[in-house]
């Protein structure tokens, strides 16, 4: 049976996806080739990261290990349809959970919204469209588990944050990005 947390942390994930495809909704062909904030990545790349990002969860939650750095499959159009395909699969696998989750649903929420950042802001996509508890529940699971050497070549190190920071202005931040 599902805790309350992990309920929550569950409804927090709906929305974590389903921004990530309104984002993706938004990736075209002429846009593919701007940079993002993720510094290896441009557009094209890092959209294709994310339209497999449940994908990989998916495969995570059953057991399958994965490696991030593998190349994703790359697409020329239906970014967001692609993806939503995906995230549907994932949250029937959520449902069907009996027990613990392998992979917590926070830290699945921390990677969309983070990534979600990346990608809104090199395609011009309005920040404030996104959702602030998305992006205060990705810093706390970050805040409490990311450690210097959990960082890896996708999170820098923490930058300082504007004096005004929002939700998301303090997650890019935490995660290395500049916006």
């Amino acid at each position: 049976m599902a805790t309350s947390l992990q309920t929550e942390a569950l409804r927090v994930l709906v929305h974590a996806l389903d921004q990530a495809g309104d984002v993706l909704d938004h990736v075209h062909a002429d846009n593919v080739g701007n940079p993002t904030p993720c510094a290896e990545w441009d557009v094209g790349a890092l959209a294709d990261h994310l339209v497999q990002a449940p994908r990989n969860f998916l495969a995570m939650m059953r057991g399958d290990q994965l490696d991030w750095s593998a190349p994703t499959p790359h697409l020329t159009e239906g970014w967001g349809a692609t993806y939503r395909v995906s995230a549907d699969d994932l949250l029937h696998a959520w449902h069907e959970l009996d027990g613990d989750p392998p992979v917590p649903a926070s830290w699945q929420v921390a990677e969309l919204a983070v990534h979600t950042w990346d990608l809104a802001v090199a395609i011009g996509f309005p920040l404030e469209r996104l959702d602030p508890e998305v992006a205060e529940a990705g810093l706390a699971f970050m805040r409490e588990n990311m450690t210097p050497e959990r960082r890896g070549d996708a999170f820098g190190p923490e930058v300082e944050p504007p004096a005004d920071a929002g939700p998301y202005d303090l997650l890019a931040a935490f995660a290395g990005r500049r916006g």
